[in-house]
């Protein structure tokens, strides 16, 4: 059967002699794997087609309703985020992204929403925006998606309105003062991450403007958006100790930095 449907390259391995095997997250079959051959060859016309975050329209042949790997019969770049490939800085962010909707997304369950907020994620960043910040909101909408998503405004515990609140990710999000003692490890966040995590569980990445977040308030929402995570979603990224070396880079002067480029996203053998 032949289908074309719009997505976004967020994986590819090296297949055979010259082929490409392409994962793309699309809005209304999650995701699909897909063999573009020859892809790997410098004459080839889908080249660029299979190179990451790439989005595009992509036609393919797959034997079934589901399961497997589909066969590219053609394709169109509707737009190749270059500038996310070309400086490692925003690669480094963008492969994250990735990895986290290859990890969090099921074969072939279509995920609209999280699709279109994957899509701003790259656009934001390709934009030149905070990167960090970009990739908390986007934690917040995958975490949203898959049903883990905090309480934020009463304690999780008891209901309770009155703060201050404590974060508690065994708990299920704000703690207050009197049961918090039931998580002696609740995290206790500046009043600044407390007001950026209840916006980024309400906002839309594709409404983001400009963004501008203090040093201090940043680390503390990534410990926040972390330790949340690493409870409820047990991830073992491959991008992220990578992500973590190279942010720590980026606190260093800027003749000590190197950037380049990257041309695959971190990616598992194919079974």
């Amino acid at each position: 059967m032949l289908y074309r449907m719009e997505g976004i390259v967020i994986r590819g391995t090296d297949y055979g002699e010259g082929n490409k095997i392409i994962t793309i997250f699309t809005p209304t079959h999650g995701k699909q794997g897909i063999v573009v051959k020859g892809a790997r060859k410098p004459k080839s016309r889908y080249a660029s087609l299979s190179q990451p975050f790439t989005y595009g329209d992509f036609s393919f042949y797959k034997s079934g309703n589901s399961g497997g790997l589909g066969s590219l019969n053609s394709g169109e770049i509707l737009e190749s985020y270059r500038e996310l490939r070309e400086n490692l800085d925003r690669a480094a962010y963008a492969a994250y992204a990735a990895e986290l909707c290859d990890r969090a997304v099921a074969e072939e369950d279509a995920s609209g929403y999280l699709y279109h907020q994957f899509k701003a994620c790259l656009t934001a960043i390709a934009e030149g925006k905070d990167p960090a910040i970009v990739l908390r909101i986007f934690e917040m909408k995958v975490i949203q998606s898959v049903g883990y998503a905090p309480m934020l405004d009463e304690c999780a515990v008891c209901g309770s309105a009155d703060g201050p609140f404590r974060f508690s990710p065994l708990l299920g999000g704000a703690v207050c003062q009197r049961c918090r003692h039931q998580d002696p490890q609740a995290l206790e966040l500046m009043p600044q991450v407390w007001k950026l995590l209840r916006i980024f569980a309400a906002v839309d990445l594709r409404q983001l403007g400009q963004i501008d977040v203090k040093p201090p308030v940043k680390a503390g929402l990534k410990i926040a958006m972390r330790r949340w995570m690493d409870h409820h979603l047990g991830m073992k990224l491959k991008s992220v100790h990578f992500l973590d070396q190279w942010e720590k880079l980026d606190e260093l002067p800027l003749p000590t930095r190197r950037p380049a480029a990257i041309t695959e996203i971190p990616a598992e053998n194919p079974e």
